[in-house]
């Protein structure tokens, strides 16, 4: 069929795939990965309760769209109140509704170059303009940012704290001073992905009612439920609310929620794995350094590598690396793509991290 009467703003945009996953990698290779340690996973795994929970749910059933005893757990954790508090599909999902409120065509919002390219497909995917900044010493800069704000009249900055893919924050205090330059009509999309993995002190001290800044937050990474796609936001009842006009309120599988529940009520295995993780960032970051490479430090569930040299030196360090069965990811942006980067794993996966980077980086001097 060729005459497919799309829109013309349908017509006009790339069919992709904005990640290549790792199955689609193993088919190419026609060999699973030894080592899984691209896509920022928790291999770890969740609570054995959130297991327990989602194999115990009545999956034949939708779930409640209201997602209502999440939403009050949720409330009662974070000290806010259910209507501060927006459940989704995940992070993506969540900014994928929250494009759709604000962004028509010609519509202005702001980003950094090369931070995390779902926000951009989304915006792209609804006719709305992107603006950019270059990272400023591999962090994002909120200052710069903002300042593009007000020159472009945008309505949404996407700012990630953590940051993903280089791993670097930003102190809350930091944020909250920025919050000054915010322009009027303008709100900051906070992506807080990894909060759970950062140094006390990283997460801003802002009122659940402000209505200059959305937050958005995951049980994917720490919580170790990527694959259940449970995200939150959290923000200004009125913007909350606003989301029931355009989410899919089916969209939230019965199984995903009490899994969530069960995550949230399982703090004491959150702290487990908070060490494992930081007990993770250090091996890698010995890993590197034994390798003639630099760790930049992380507050994150992974390790950006700075491999020294230009994109393509790293570029063939990654494919060294996935000819020899490890997944992993790197940065599309110079100069950040001088880096590639490592999710924290197991010692296992570790362990064949160690064994095969060596080979890795030779054979990337070599060519």
């Amino acid at each position: 069929m060729t005459d497919l009467r799309l829109t013309a703003l349908a017509a006009s945009l790339p069919s992709t795939v904005p990640f290549v996953g790792p199955e689609a990698q193993e088919r190419k290779l026609g060999a699973p990965f030894l080592a899984r340690l691209g896509a920022n996973e928790n291999n770890f795994g969740p609570s054995p309760l959130a297991l327990e929970a989602m194999a115990a749910t009545d999956v034949w059933n939708y779930g409640d769209p209201e997602s209502f005893e999440l939403r009050e757990a949720l409330a009662a954790h974070l000290n806010v109140k259910p209507a501060n508090i927006m459940i989704g599909e995940g992070i993506d999902g969540l900014l994928g509704y929250l494009v759709r409120l604000f962004v028509g065509p010609g519509d202005t919002v702001v980003t950094s170059d090369g931070a995390y390219p779902t926000f951009n497909y989304h915006v792209a995917g609804y006719g709305g303009v992107l603006h950019k900044v270059p990272y400023t010493d591999d962090q994002e800069d909120p200052r710069a940012l903002f300042a593009k704000a007000r020159e472009t009249g945008a309505k949404l900055v996407y700012l990630a704290n953590p940051d993903n893919p280089m791993g670097t924050w930003h102190k809350g205090e930091t944020l909250v001073s920025a919050l000054d330059d915010l322009p009027h009509g303008c709100i900051l999309v906070l992506d807080e992905a990894y909060i759970e993995c950062a140094p006390n002190g990283t997460a801003p001290d802002i009122a659940p009612d402000d209505p200059r800044v959305i937050r958005l937050r995951t049980f994917s990474k720490v919580y170790g439920l990527a694959g259940a796609r449970v995200g939150y936001a959290i923000g200004a009842p009125d913007l909350i609310d606003a989301f029931n006009k355009v989410r899919n309120h089916f969209g939230m599988n019965r199984a995903a929620q009490a899994g969530a529940l069960a995550a949230l009520a399982d703090q004491a295995y959150l702290e487990q794995v908070r060490g494992q993780v930081a007990a993770a960032r250090d091996r890698i970051a010995e890993i590197a350094l034994e390798n003639g490479l630099t760790p930049l430090p992380s507050a994150t569930n992974f390790v950006a590598i700075d491999c020294g040299r230009d994109g393509a030196f790293a570029k063939a360090v990654l494919d060294g690396l996935i000819a020899h069965g490890v997944f992993v990811r790197m940065p599309f942006v110079a100069p950040q793509n001088r880096c590639i980067r490592v999710s924290c794993g197991t010692q296992r996966d570790l362990d064949i991290l160690a064994d095969v980077l060596p080979n890795a980086v030779r054979d990337a001097q070599k060519g």
